[in-house]
């Protein structure tokens, strides 16, 4: 008589954990990472290279794909753009020269900003749901009187049976920006711009 009590309770239990472990809010912190080779064209020349984050805010999207619902992903900009700035350099050195975060006159430029980085619900079908990603980049290349502006956008479509854990978001969103560092640096304009 008093187990199926503690039976039930233990299953109303088993029940709102694991609702509220839908519910909860991940912050993610991204580890984005180029693999791609970049076009080399400089012989040393010193570049200013600066990563900027221009996004709405630091909200990405929801879990459940609802606005009303607690269980958004953020990314923060604070973690995120030193990871950015890192791998701008790591391409610029790469290209042949030599990057430094000092501005100065008449020194060329490069300036990589995260414009966008989206996560939505796509279409749902029965068992299956799926993730909508996309990331936009913009490269800015000053050298004197020319600039050269490239935008590069990544989306990835992701189907799954069980709603993504934080690990697995956190992995999708490397790949998705790793794909837009890729994209931006492999733009031989870039590096053509700047060695002028």
């Amino acid at each position: 008589m008093t187990r199926r009590p503690f039976l039930r309770a233990a299953a109303l239990l088993v029940a709102g954990a694991l609702l509220a472990g839908c519910a909860s809010p991940h912050y993610l912190q991204l580890d984005p990472q180029r693999t791609a080779d970049v076009p080399t064209s400089g012989s040393g020349q010193a570049i200013t290279v600066m990563a900027v984050d221009d996004r709405d805010g630091e909200v990405i999207g929801t879990r459940s794909g609802s606005a009303m619902a607690t269980s958004t992903i953020t990314v923060s900009a604070h973690e995120l753009v030193p990871r950015l700035q890192r791998e701008a350099e790591r391409a610029v050195r790469e290209m042949g020269f030599s990057p430094t975060t000092e501005p100065a006159e008449g020194r060329p430029s490069l300036t990589l900003t995260l414009l966008h980085l989206g996560y939505e619900r796509g279409e749902s079908r029965p068992v299956i749901d799926e993730a909508r990603l996309e990331a936009v980049f913009e490269a800015r290349a000053v050298n004197g009187g020319n600039t050269y502006t490239g935008t590069y956008t990544s989306r990835r479509t992701q189907s799954y049976a069980f709603r993504p854990d934080r690990d697995t978001n956190a992995r999708m969103l490397n790949d998705l920006l790793s794909d837009g560092l890729d994209r931006a640096f492999r733009d031989p304009e870039l590096g053509q711009l700047l060695a002028r």
